[in-house]
């Protein structure tokens, strides 16, 4: 939220340098994200007063003015109509630079001397007005600075609200921290318009059919308005903290929504039929246009703000161009209500928009300030329209909320905080945060929160308070009492750890992305309509519309993240997540919480180096990464077989992992219809292993091998095969001859060419034929070494390559 230092001071005398503010709200709970100087440049644009203003001689559009400021006369050529002597205007020196650039010069125009320029609010690029100079008020101080007359020179604090602070969302909340934590009394605005009379019973009136949603709804109406441009300095404020302008009602309205946090809403009363307000739920089906000119189609759970016929207004979120003030609204009725904090977000997050209103309902108003603003704002609006505040509110309140009172132990204070504050201390820390304080005891406390702290709930929260208020820094360091005591890990602990690091080796990345996700990032993956894995889990209350449900692949996170990292010009990637995904459990209601292990890569092998070559990343690196976790994981066993039917790996360029007749995942080049969904260029691939099942299977311990005391017999062998026979296929049909001696088995090499016939292939593998008990004879290798060989003649007709 964004708050102006110069507004922050009209409610508390700020003592402080910047620097020690920003540490100081920091500190206490309100993270200052960052402080910019604002209206700076004004230096040479000082106050004058028009003296004089005569027709130019050469000119019929232009005139002659002679204007003062405290102690000098100019003489300025102007073309506007709007002036008339005893203004007082911005005149702009001779050497002053514009922000739209124009230097001012001293020069002649049709024959006379322009000794400055009158100035324009576009010109000064503090508006939009461009018909005419910017009239000042009558008591600017006459050769002063432009920045220090219209107190243009400011800072804007951005500052992080979080959600259990939404007493902060406006000015004063703002300053009452500020006075808070330097022992300061808050100083509220003056309000001098009564509440009390009868009169506005005789006009209008509330009903309340959900109670419920909205406990408190204070309506107050102003007559005899008249609509136009609000002054610049609440324009400029408003402007200040991101809010257009648009006319003096709504304008007064936001600024009472950011001066004390309460949003509010006027009404144009003649388009209300029966001159009335009904509160009552919508009617599923229901249709409704708001501000914005956009058609919503309402539901049973959501809120209206409606008159004796039709709805008004989306309570809490947005009203409607059926009661919009216009230009030729007399008669204003203005809303100050509260609204059910649950109910206004998830209306909200229904019709998938946001306003400033519906951000602070949503989390929790004053509802105990809802006439106070009333009041605040009628009066502002009866002294900017010059309209009349008709007497009395309409107060609908029928079941006043209170707050609770919590104790606290001035003993439990210190004991979780490590420190000695006194009882009088937290007392007076506790007052100045606006809270009920009461003795019930020697060292016990009653405190009742006020209506703007519904985050305090109980004693802890409290005693968060004292912390911040006394300084987080000054709470002293102590060490743990007690001896430690590690936990051993777990198995499974260990494991995820060993899989991680050997990736790392690998090059890889860890990723960490979120377990909520939208319904719609599936759609990249290419899934049947009836696939488990679309099934997701939906939140309750989600945030908003893309964190709505439980993922159920780690899939769209990797490639989201890869997006994001290409359009950061980091383009060669490897990265991998290992995290839970929630599949759908038939005949329960929550989800399975499956571990998976998902990778991917692209781009290049390596960086470029002058001394070694790169290529593109294939899928042999990723293969060759999985089959490397496996073997460290100590599980044996494991065979690739092609995959055709995987919707988001390339047809023939994918496989599925097995151990035996187990599926434990799959990896191979991503669709590209799938890279095309994320708007990826180039070529990826992926790997996703069911970590849960690899953890059945994993040998946690490495046992030592002794080293072979006999020599080890080597033999190559080169066969010509189908060109779509795969190696794995031959691999296993070596194994499955369960020779005692055949020790290792090893592809070094795959050619395809000349003299090798078309549609086939070469292929050449290393075996090592090794006994434990002695040196194997030729004889003994040849024999074992023509088994296998007449293994694969038989199986797949192949070829020895001569």
């Amino acid at each position: 939220m964004k708050v102006s230092l110069n507004w922050l001071r009209d409610y508390v005398d700020i003592r402080v340098g910047i620097k020690e503010l920003i540490n100081l709200l920091t500190m206490g709970g309100l993270e200052v994200e960052a402080a910019t100087p604002t209206g700076q440049g004004f230096e040479k644009i000082v106050v004058a007063e028009i003296q004089s203003i005569r027709r130019h001689p050469n000119a019929d559009r232009l005139s002659l003015v002679e204007a003062r400021t405290s102690g000098e006369k100019f003489s300025i050529v102007c073309g506007a109509t709007n002036i008339r002597e005893g203004q007082r205007v911005p005149l702009a020196l001779v050497g002053t630079k514009l922000p739209n650039g124009t230097e001012i010069k001293r020069s002649k125009i049709r024959g006379e001397v322009s000794e400055g320029m009158l100035c324009s609010e576009i010109e000064l690029g503090l508006g939009q007005e461009a018909s005419g100079i910017m009239i000042l008020d009558p008591d600017a101080s006459l050769g002063a600075g432009l920045g220090e007359a219209l107190g243009l020179a400011d800072t804007i604090l951005d500052i992080s609200i979080t959600p259990n602070r939404p007493d902060c969302l406006c000015v004063i909340g703002v300053a009452r921290e500020i006075a808070a934590l330097t022992d300061q009394r808050l100083q509220y605005p003056t309000l001098s318009l009564s509440d009390a009379g009868s009169e506005i019973h005789q006009k209008t009136s509330v009903t309340l059919l959900d109670p419920d949603l909205c406990p408190r709804y204070v309506a107050r109406v102003i007559e005899g308005v008249k609509i136009g441009p609000s002054p610049y300095w609440m324009r400029n404020r408003l402007e200040k903290v991101g809010i257009r302008s648009i006319n003096n009602v709504v304008d007064v309205t936001n600024y009472v929504m950011m001066e004390c946090g309460q949003p509010l809403h006027a009404f144009d009363f003649e388009l209300l039929e029966e001159g009335r307000i009904v509160v009552r739920r919508a009617r599923k089906g229901e249709v409704f246009i708001t501000l914005d000119g956009v058609k919503r189609v309402l539901d049973e759970e959501m809120l209206m703000i409606c008159d004796g016929v039709k709805p008004v207004a989306v309570a809490g979120v947005m009203g409607g161009l059926n009661s919009e003030i216009r230009a030729q609204t007399r008669t204003v009725l203005l809303e100050s209500a509260y609204f059910h904090p649950m109910n206004n977000r998830r209306t909200s997050k229904k019709l998938g928009f946001e306003t400033e209103a519906s951000y602070r309902f949503g989390r929790g108003i004053d509802y105990g300030g809802c006439l106070n603003a009333a009041n605040r704002a009628a009066s502002m609006i009866q002294e900017l329209t010059g309209g009349r505040v008709v007497e009395g509110a309409v107060d609908a309140y029928p079941k006043p909320i209170r707050p609770n009172p919590i104790r606290l132990s001035v003993p439990s204070v210190n004991r979780i905080l490590g420190t000695e504050i006194s009882t009088k201390q937290i007392k007076a820390y506790l007052k100045n945060l606006e809270l009920d304080v009461r003795e019930e005891g020697e060292e016990r406390l009653s405190i009742t929160p006020p209506s703007f702290r519904g985050d305090l709930e109980r004693e802890i929260d409290l005693i968060e308070e004292v912390a911040r208020l006394g300084g987080y820094e000054k709470i002293p360091l102590t060490l743990p009492k007690g001896p430690p005591s590690p936990e051993e890990m777990s198995r499974e602990l260990i494991l995820e750890q060993k899989a991680k690091d050997l990736l790392i080796q690998h090059g890889y990345y860890e990723v960490v992305t979120y377990s909520f996700t939208a319904p719609l990032s599936l759609n990249g993956l290419g899934l049947s309509p009836d696939d488990p894995r679309r099934q997701c889990l939906p939140i309750l209350n989600p945030l908003t519309a893309d964190s709505s449900v439980l993922r159920t692949s780690l899939i769209p996170g990797l490639m989201e993240t890869a997006r994001y990292n290409l359009s950061h010009k980091n383009v060669n990637l490897r990265i991998f997540e290992l995290k839970k995904v929630y599949l759908p459990a038939q005949g329960e209601r929550l989800p399975k919480e499956v571990k998976t292990l998902t990778g991917l890569a692209m781009g290049m092998d390596g960086e470029v180096h002058w001394a070694s070559s790169v290529r593109q990343v294939d899928f042999y690196d990723v293969k060759g990464c999985v089959e490397d976790l496996f073997e460290f994981l100590q599980i044996k066993g494991i065979t690739f077989d092609r995959a055709e039917d995987i919707p988001y790996l390339h047809p023939g360029k994918s496989s599925k992992i097995f151990l035996g007749e187990r599926a434990l995942g799959v990896l191979g080049e991503v669709h590209p219809e799938t890279m095309g969904h994320y708007e990826i260029p180039g070529k990826a691939y992926l790997f996703e292993i069911a970590f849960d099942q690899v953890v059945k299977d994993a040998v946690e311990e490495r046992r030592f091998r002794p080293l072979p005391k006999f020599p080890a017999v080597h033999r190559d062998l080169s066969l010509v095969v189908e060109d779509h026979l795969e190696a794995e296929k031959v691999e296993e049909a070596i194994r499955l001859l369960e020779q005692p001696f055949i020790d290792e088995l090893k592809l070094f090499d795959v050619y395809r060419g000349v003299p090798v016939p078309q549609g086939k292939k070469s292929i050449s593998y290393r075996i090592r034929y090794q006994a434990s008990d002695r040196t194997l004879t030729d004889d003994e290798v040849n024999q074992y070494h023509e088994k296998v060989i007449s293994r694969l003649r038989e199986a797949f007709k192949a070829e020895l390559r001569g």
